[in-house]
């Protein structure tokens, strides 16, 4: 990012300024699609919020489609969006709708509960969308940098998520012939001129490597979860992935969780930073199916790749004397 800074022009000027700094930004954006492993077009954007906004509005489609607990984001984008319920715990392909000329939208991970919506084992949805007749947009903001990206023709990575700077994102497009141009950068698809040092700092981000180039490994993880169930219920801990965790406490609500380990130094939540400041039930775990006085003492506690196996450790002995 610092070498980012210094190379100060707009990457559209047409100076040799310019040149440089659209050369390191091309750069950035062929390292990011090598290490995510995609072929496809990729647009820089502010962050996941936009990406999913731009998929949701400029794709050339006349429906939405969406799973009913996907982030505040995507339900902004498209508040008129058909919502397909759950069932058991997952988006089951077989009960979509007729997707004939619609997008849509499922998670790759629950940003709430942790819960693997879509494992790159199912790489059937998106042929099954496309043979009812529609595409497949996958939000991988809690995903990318962690799990294999799953097949879709739309994929959103947040560069926050793993390990990169806060600011920056990207949508991932098989084909730019699936959205209407706006005019302006990013070839037309985005307005606003490029974070040169954020993209920079994102494509060092997903090189530094996945879960191997945490401080907490995957089994460490897994084990810090185990300790947690002996003291509290763990929303949907068969399909989890390691990192997030929604966690019930036997009898404090989530909000005086929230103020007690803040006071003992841990920053937790109850939901997704985008919707936590709100005291009502979360949507989310509505639509998991968690009863309201189980959604009332439930906290989201989540891992990052500066996480250290003592604050784990730490957590767990100081969530046991709370519970």
């Amino acid at each position: 990012m610092e070498e980012g800074f210094r190379l100060w022009a707009n990457p559209s000027s047409p100076h040799a300024e310019g040149r440089r700094a659209r050369a390191a930004l091309e750069d950035a954006r062929e390292r990011i699609k090598r290490a995510l492993g995609w072929s496809g077009e990729l647009i820089f954007t502010s962050g996941a919020s936009e990406a999913l906004w731009i998929a949701l509005n400029r794709a050339k489609a006349e429906r939405r489609i969406v799973s009913a607990v996907e982030h505040d984001a995507v339900f902004r984008a498209a508040p008129d969006a058909e919502v397909v319920p759950l069932t058991e715990g997952e988006v089951d392909p077989d009960t979509l709708p007729d997707c004939t000329g619609a997008l849509v939208a499922v998670q790759q991970v629950n940003s709430e509960t942790g819960t693997v919506l879509l494992p790159y084992a199912r790489t059937t949805l998106a042929d099954i969308v496309r043979d009812k007749g529609g595409t497949l947009l996958v939000d991988c903001s809690q995903g990318a940098g962690k799990l294999v990206l799953p097949q879709a023709e739309m994929l959103v990575i947040s560069a926050h998520k793993f390990g990169g700077p806060i600011g920056i994102g990207a949508l991932l497009v098989r084909d730019f012939a699936l959205l209407e141009p706006v005019g302006g950068h990013e070839r037309g698809y985005r307005q606003g001129t490029e974070n040169l040092p954020a993209a920079m700092g994102m494509a060092a981000a997903l090189e530094a490597g996945g879960y191997e180039s945490w401080g907490v490994d995957v089994e460490r993880q897994f084990a810090f979860k185990k300790a947690l169930a002996r003291h509290a219920q763990i929303i949907a801990p068969s399909s989890q992935c390691p990192h997030i965790i929604a966690l019930t406490h036997p009898t404090m609500s989530a909000q005086a969780l929230l103020i007690r380990l803040d006071a003992m130094g841990f920053a937790v939540s109850a939901g997704s930073a985008c919707s936590s400041g709100t005291l009502k039930k979360s949507r989310v775990l509505d639509a998991f199916g968690v009863p309201d006085d189980v959604a009332a003492r439930t906290i989201r506690v989540s891992l990052g790749w500066s996480t250290t196996p003592e604050e784990l450790e730490r957590f767990a002995e100081v969530w046991a004397s709370l519970a």
